[in-house]
C-alpha cells in the first residue's frame, strides 16, 4: 500500500472514526482554545508527534502547509516522505471550514479523493502558543486523534514537556504519541 493511498483515506477514516454512533461511552471532549486568528496560523506547521494512523504509517518528514481561500475556508496540503528522508513524497489536498465562528478552533476537513468529499473529520486546536504561533496540538472530540505541531522542524524540550504535562492532565495516553522524524537544517 501506497503512503499516498494512505493519506487519500484521511477523511473517510476520520469521517467514520468521529461519527456521532461512535461517541456514546466516549471521555468529554477536550476544551479547545479561546480563540484562533486564522492568518496567523496559516503557513507551514512540522508534526512532532502523533496517535499513530494507518495513513501516516512510515511516514517521515510529515507537515501540513494551510492558508485562506477566498471564501473563508482553509487550504490544506499535507505532505510526507515514504519510509526515510530520501523516500517518495506522499501528498493530500484537502479543505477545512469552520465549525465554531466564536472561536475559529474547530475545523471539519475534507480531503480530495474519490468520495472524500462526503467525509468530514474534525480538527480542533486544544492548544496554542497564543503569542506567537509557534506551536498548536490539534485532536477531535473523541481524543482518538492527537497531534503536536511546531513551525520548525524540532521544538524547544521545555516547551515540549510542558504540552506533554498539559496533554496528561487532560486524560490523554501519552504512552500512545509516536514522535515524527523531521530532518533539521
Amino acid at each position: 500500500m501506497t503512503a499516498r493511498f494512505r493519506l487519500t483515506h484521511l477523511g473517510l477514516v476520520l469521517a467514520t472514526l468521529f461519527s456521532p454512533i461512535f461517541l456514546m461511552g466516549c471521555p468529554l471532549p477536550p476544551q479547545t482554545v479561546s480563540f484562533v486568528d486564522l492568518e496567523r496560523y496559516t503557513g507551514l506547521w512540522y508534526q512532532i508527534a502523533a496517535y499513530p494512523q494507518f495513513f501516516s504509517r512510515g511516514l517521515v518528514a510529515i507537515t501540513a502547509q494551510y492558508s485562506l481561500n477566498e471564501d473563508g475556508t482553509v487550504a490544506v496540503f499535507n505532505r510526507g516522505l515514504e519510509g526515510d528522508f530520501d523516500g517518495e513524497e506522499s501528498t493530500i489536498e484537502g479543505t477545512a471550514r469552520i465549525v465554531d465562528e466564536d472561536s475559529n478552533a474547530k475545523l471539519a476537513v475534507r480531503f480530495d479523493f474519490p468520495l472524500g468529499g462526503l467525509f468530514e473529520g474534525e480538527y480542533w486546536i486544544i492548544a496554542l502558543d497564543e503569542e506567537d504561533y509557534t506551536y498548536a496540538v490539534v485532536s477531535d472530540s473523541t481524543k482518538r486523534s492527537l497531534f503536536i505541531l511546531s513551525r520548525t522542524p524540532s521544538m524547544d524540550q521545555q516547551v515540549l514537556d510542558e504540552i506533554l504535562a498539559d496533554l496528561e492532565a487532560r486524560g490523554y495516553d501519552l504512552d500512545k504519541l509516536e514522535y515524527t522524524p523531521q530532518q533539521t537544517p
